[in-house]
């Protein structure tokens, strides 16, 4: 078994993504980064990129809305490292980009944005969760959002409605899932990563962040000490109220 802490990312086959940045920042940091993500020869290709700059990296193919997946990609980490020390939630969903109304959401990909940020998350939890346990000082991070906020204020219309609710949802499980394992040692929090650069196909903004800069604020929820909150939703290391 491999003794050095292990940390379990998904949605990280994308070269200039998030999960990417996440496990190459954790990898740095001196963990044993397992890259999952739908398309297994690039995500394979990604953890050997990092094997290649001395980085220790693996990958496992997760679909999360897989149940197959989701128990095969657990028994990997069991059989390959014994633990689980870390578990970042990224794979996430946005089918409804242009939609700016609730009342013109398509209810279909609404339900793909909950079953992959959501219901997936969850499963994977699940499924994880005695490999969590058996880490000394576990951690789950759930890679949030700020479009939370467009529920909690004043709005005239939702962008991006399924994936915003489902966000939302997310945020509520990742409460719901603290308060249960509190007394376990193993912290769970949310993070709003901040606006970022990883989709240049749909026009990524001047001002976003690099997925580097990003990363931060999730590897720092992941590496948090015994004595680190729980249960909040964090941008940068700060509450979002």
């Amino acid at each position: 078994m491999n003794e050095t802490e292990t940390a379990l990312v998904t949605g990280a086959s994308r070269p200039q993504g998030l999960g990417f940045a996440v496990a190459r920042e954790l990898a740095t940091r001196g963990y044993h980064a397992v890259l999952a993500g739908r398309d297994l020869d690039r995500t394979r290709a990604l953890a050997a990129k990092l094997g290649a700059e001395g980085l220790s990296a693996d990958a496992v193919r997760l679909d999360v809305t897989d149940p197959a997946d989701v128990a095969a990609c657990a028994e990997f980490v069991r059989t390959t490292a014994g633990r689980l020390d870390v578990l970042v939630n990224n794979a996430a969903a946005m089918p409804d980009f242009a939609t700016t109304s609730v009342l013109d959401a398509d209810l279909a990909e609404a339900s793909t944005a909950y079953a992959v940020d959501v219901l997936g998350a969850w499963a994977l939890v699940q499924a994880c969760l005695p490999l969590l346990r058996a880490a000394p000082a576990a951690r789950i991070v759930a890679v949030s959002s700020a479009a939370v906020a467009q529920f909690t204020a004043a709005t005239r219309g939702v962008r991006s409605p399924g994936y915003s609710l489902a966000k939302y949802a997310l945020n509520a499980l990742t409460a719901s899932l603290a308060a249960e394992l509190r007394d376990t040692g193993i912290l769970v929090n949310a993070v709003d990563p901040g606006s970022v650069a990883t989709h240049p196909e749909r026009g990524d903004d001047a001002d976003d962040r690099s997925p580097a800069e990003a990363a931060l604020g999730i590897v720092w929820a992941a590496t948090l000490p015994a004595d680190g909150p729980t249960g909040g939703f964090f941008l940068d290391g700060r509450p979002v109220r």
